[in-house]
């Protein structure tokens, strides 16, 4: 089967729910499309296609539904097009509220005891640009949804005010000379100002939830330093291959992925992995494109570009998050599919209804008119989109990458999380976890073994070697220094014939652990790596012990007592023994433990756990990725590998563990943001509905409700961004 490939389009023209289920449908009919989802927050649609098809079909598609679309445009130009259109907005908006409001102004003056009417003739002037030049897009809208044999909320818009209106000039004619005619020009010029008011300050407010798009894509540097031959040249980002060397100076951005070739400096990561603290950076170290280089000079070698960068790839992650459609939006897709031929009905039927009742043609137009206004199903489709688009924008920026919607939507029903050990709670490098000299001097102890070590690449070496350097304890030179294949190393400090390596060197010395047998005995039973100091001459005995063990992760602890705290079960699935594993735990609360677990059993195992709880996975390697898949929400940490990110729904840029509740946390509010939301929206219309229909409002203040369920419900989405991950000291 050939796999499917996938175009993003930007779309033009939606305005409510109903729109983005019609351009869902149409470009679902294309032959070839296996699946289009559309976004009316940041108005795109994911179109994914099982054979190479042309991308004119789907524009066609779209332009026969009534809307505009355009191939994946370049970031510069999209985001100078929105501004400019924003622009238009505005313009358009302040013009007819100065148009509007001198049409208000006697409503507002009638409770003060001013009754004050402008002449027919003015107000006629003054709502009929409103009504056809500055509504002129509702009108167009209208048409393209009616001859698509659909309706949207600008149809709902186009016919309450086109009513009103056209019920003032039937009363304006039909009043005798003289007498002043009962006008609603003012209903249908202040309802179109506010449904403008509305579509700005949603554009406003939509264009804050794609913040996190447009302060990642800003990172991206445009030019380069490129070191040809020894000389330096500014060259266009796009005229770099991989291999090039360039120059990094202090303060500047990374313009490539790749790894230091000379210099000291660091590393400012905090908008791409959250981590608020600089890096260090040396010779072999790996940088990353958009970071901030610190106080040093460095000659970096490109490693990857483009599209194949770190910071690329986590703007692909969070556009697809935000182009995203939750489970919960399948509801929201199948209302709005008859959402507005319903309401249609509900208008006639008040039309119909009040005129039964005996009263004038104009209240039972009035009060359909508010019936139309009120139900645009604007709040509908922009509740779930947004929410999606805030969370999964503010938790990029503390470094947690949410993949996909449904893993956001899942995330608040976890119940327990499973840990893999080494590399998410350990940092999955040897140290030092215990030592002990028979002579009790541990620092003369720790001065032997490393004068032994120095100079080895071992990561037990290293283990010792960093213990000396916190220490800050000095070492002599050894001579004679050789390797003991299979059993340690050897060589001569100060006339003495010392070695370091294992019980096999131990035997084959002719020693015995003699006092130090205990210890031994308990410090294996922890899972820990022992290596004895000997000494072979001029005396033949043990001078003491080392322990290695995986050290656990800053904030590991505060991760577990976090999920703990909010009655999540924590497991602690490992392929290590089970004294290791069961250290691990105890040291950080983990009651259930299971060691010793094949990579092909990890998978079977979680899929056990899921049978009684909504299961997160937590792991980094090759060997987590079956069960990472397996369970209901898989998170992969930073600085793992590929595999393990592609199967996961969450990603942590950093192998922080406390980002584990952070990203929970973040899931759980977006979704409770987005009930909110759906709620909010709902209630609009069944509590605006009914009582526009019983006549109980005015298509003005339907007009103001209408534009309010909008806005509120952008705005409550907006109210994540002040989200902040607890006790991670994260100031991104």
């Amino acid at each position: 089967m050939s796999r499917p490939e996938t175009f993003d389009l930007p779309i033009t023209g939606m305005t409510c729910a109903s729109c983005a289920g019609r351009v869902e449908r149409a470009l679902r009919k294309v032959p070839g499309v296996k699946n289009a989802t559309v976004n009316l927050a940041n108005e795109r649609a994911h179109v994914e296609v099982l054979e190479h098809i042309d991308p004119a079909s789907l524009l066609a598609a779209v332009d026969k539904a009534g809307y505009g679309a355009s191939l994946q445009q370049d970031p510069a130009v999209q985001e100078s097009n929105q501004l400019k259109r924003h622009d238009s907005e505005r313009w358009h908006l302040i013009l007819a509220i100065v148009l509007a409001s001198p049409l208000i102004l006697p409503m507002l003056l009638q409770p003060l005891g001013v009754h004050w009417m402008l002449p027919a003739w003015v107000q006629f002037l003054l709502a009929t640009p409103v009504q056809f030049l500055l509504g002129a897009r509702f009108y167009v809208a209208a048409f393209k949804a009616v001859r698509a044999g659909a309706g949207n909320m600008d149809l709902l818009v186009a016919l309450g005010t086109s009513a009103g209106y056209g019920l003032s000039i039937y009363q304006w004619l039909a009043t005798p000379s003289g007498s002043m005619p009962h006008l609603y020009f003012e209903a249908s010029a202040v309802v179109i100002a506010l449904v403008l008011l509305g579509k700005y300050l949603e554009s406003s407010a939509k264009r804050q939830t794609a913040s996190a798009i447009r302060a990642l894509q800003a990172l991206r540097p445009e030019r380069a330093i490129q070191v040809i031959e020894g000389q330096e040249r500014d060259v266009a980002i796009n005229a770099l291959k991989v291999g090039d060397l360039v120059v990094v100076k202090p303060g500047e951005r990374f313009p490539v992925d790749g790894e230091v070739i000379e210099g000291r400096s660091h590393a400012d990561e905090a908008l791409i992995s959250g981590e608020s603290l600089p890096i260090a950076k040396q010779p072999g170290d790996r940088v990353t494109g958009g970071a901030i280089n610190g106080e040093g000079r460095l000659l970096v070698q490109t490693q990857a570009l483009g599209a194949e960068t770190v910071l690329a790839r986590i703007i692909r992650l969070v556009e697809d998050a935000q182009s995203a459609k939750a489970p919960i939006q399948k509801l929201v897709d199948k209302v709005s599919q008859v959402f507005v031929p319903v309401v249609l009905l509900l208008a006639i039927a008040t039309l119909i209804g009040w005129l039964l009742t005996g009263v004038s043609q104009e209240t039972a137009l009035i009060n359909a008119v508010a019936v139309l206004v009120i139900a645009c199903p604007c709040a509908l489709g922009l509740a779930t989109p947004t929410a999606i688009m805030a969370g999964t924008g503010v938790a990029a920026r503390y470094g947690i990458l949410i993949k996909d919607a449904e893993a956001l939507e899942r995330a608040h029903e976890v119940s327990a999380v499973v840990f893999d050990k080494t590399g998410t709670l350990t940092s999955g490098t040897p140290r030092i976890a215990h030592l002990i000299a028979l002579n009790n001097d541990d620092d003369t102890l720790l001065q032997m073994a490393g004068a032994l070590q120095r100079g080895s690449e071992h990561s037990l070496a290293k283990a010792v070697l960093d213990m000396v350097n916190e220490r800050s304890l000095k070492l002599e030179d050894v001579t004679n220094s050789r390797s003991l294949a299979g059993r340690g190393i050897a060589g001569t400090l100060q006339g003495r014939e010392l070695a370091l390596g294992n019980h096999r060197l131990l035997e084959e010395s002719g020693l015995t652990p003699d006092a130090l047998a205990e210890t031994a005995q308990q410090w294996e039973a922890e899972g820990r790596t022992l290596s004895w100091l000997i000494e072979l001459s001029p005396q033949r005995q043990v001078l003491g012990l080392f322990a290695f063990g995986d050290t656990l992760k800053p904030g590991a602890a505060q991760a577990v007592e976090q999920l703990i705290a909010r009655h999540i079960s924590t497991h602690l699935l490992t392929g290590d023994n089970r004294g290791s594993a069961r250290v691990v735990a105890q040291a950080l609360g983990i009651d259930d433990v299971h060691a010793e677990v094949l990579p092909a059993d990890k998978a079977a195992t979680v899929v056990a756990l899921k049978k009684n709880a909504v299961v997160a996975m937590v792991g980094d390697g090759i060997n987590d990725a079956p069960a990472l898949a397996a369970a209901d929400i898989g998170i992969a940490m930073g600085g793992g590998t590929d595999v393990a990110m592609h199967a996961s729904g969450i990603t942590l840029m950093r192998g922080d563990p406390r980002l584990i509740p952070a990203a929970l946390d973040i899931s759980r509010k977006t979704y409770a943001k987005i009930r909110q939301n759906l709620f909010w929206a709902f209630v609009y219309n069944l509590i605006g509905i009914p009582l526009a229909a019983f006549g109980l409002l005015n298509p003005v203040l339907a007009g103001a409700a209408m534009a309010l369920s909008s806005v509120s419900v952008v705005s409550n989405a907006l109210l994540l961004k002040t989200w902040k991950p607890k006790d991670t000291g994260d100031t991104p």
